[in-house]
């Protein structure tokens, strides 16, 4: 699907436009620019135009990846997953970094909000780049997913605003995944790591 690679360097090409262009001609082709990014994958998604502009035009900056964090949370051999309400499929807890927050309580916050368990992040089990590990739908953001294992501290199964069911799954009844959120191949590379001691990390 090349193109959503290149919507998204298209959208990074006028994002750092706007962000830097001075000329009020520059500027008016950059929100071009603009406008025709978000009409392209208007006509490939079933979003309208102005929703994605919207989305769009928020970014604003030095266009970057944006960073999404995933708690991995383990009791014996079954993986903490939560049922988001957006598309009524399961997930590992987890979403976009708050700035003023390290990776590590980004992402205790998110299982805590996500789940109801309070958890410590153990360490960095890995990072994916989004756009080359099988998720669908594609993000016209650029997108860093990092992993954390985590101990459970405290804490009971909770829904949320975001989630409709909490439970612990073995690798082989794993429910209907959220591939918006993750991938069979990434819940499956969790539970081959979360065993491999620290020391071959170093």
């Amino acid at each position: 699907m090349k193109w959503i690679e290149w919507t998204q360097k298209l959208q990074a090409i006028a994002q750092n436009g706007l962000t830097y262009a001075k000329d009020k001609f520059d500027i008016e082709r950059y929100q071009q620019l603009q406008d025709i990014v978000s009409e392209i994958i208007s006509n490939y998604t079933n979003h309208d135009f102005q929703e994605v502009h919207n989305y769009l035009s928020n970014e604003t900056g030095y266009a970057t990846p944006k960073i999404d964090v995933r708690g991995v949370v383990f009791k014996k051999d079954k993986i903490l997953m939560v049922k988001d309400k957006a598309d009524d499929r399961w997930t590992i807890p987890g979403g976009w970094a708050d700035i003023l927050q390290t990776p590590s309580e980004n992402v205790e916050r998110e299982v805590w909000e996500e789940s109801g368990y309070k958890v410590k992040a153990k360490r960095l089990l890995a990072v994916y780049d989004r756009s080359r590990h099988g998720h669908h739908p594609e993000d016209p953001k650029y997108v860093y997913k990092m992993f954390f294992l985590c101990d459970i501290v405290g804490g009971s199964p909770q829904t949320s605003i975001e989630t409709s069911a909490v439970e612990f799954f073995g690798l082989h009844e794993l429910p209907e995944i959220s591939y918006t959120r993750v991938t069979y191949e990434q819940i499956k590379r969790m539970f081959e790591l979360k065993d491999i001691d620290q020391a071959e990390f170093d």
